[in-house]
């Protein structure tokens, strides 16, 4: 089965939204679909899960981005924080969002296929 695999490499908020919605819509149409939260993306996993942009998104009737990661966590769409960045922001398991697990980069390219698709955000 074809995957999208999409890297957020930026503590943006923003760009983490706009990389859960490409996922999610990946796996609406069957594909399988994950994100990896690189550096200091990490944090944005940090509980409570929230950025600058959800007041607006909320007003404007759209999940903000705690409603984002439990919509894709239903759709499947797999979520990891890199083990360097979770070091680098002190962000433990315990203090990190409950859909997400801890991977390196080597893994993760160790497990794209000849059929996956990368982008990075």
């Amino acid at each position: 089965m074809r995957r999208l695999t999409i890297i957020v490499a930026a503590a943006d908020g923003a760009r983490l939204y706009a990389a859960i919605e490409a996922a999610m819509a990946a796996a609406a149409l069957g594909h399988g679909a994950r994100l990896f939260l690189q550096g200091e993306a990490a944090a944005l996993l940090r509980l409570p899960i929230g950025f600058a942009g959800d007041a607006a998104r909320r007003g404007a009737g759209l999940p903000d981005l705690a409603q984002m990661i439990e919509e894709a966590a239903a759709m499947d769409v797999e979520l990891i924080a890199c083990q360097s960045g979770l070091a680098l922001t002190g962000l433990t398991a315990d203090a990190m969002a409950p859909q997400a697990r801890a991977g390196g980069l080597v893994g993760l390219f160790a497990d794209i296929g000849p059929d996956d698709r990368l982008l990075v955000y």
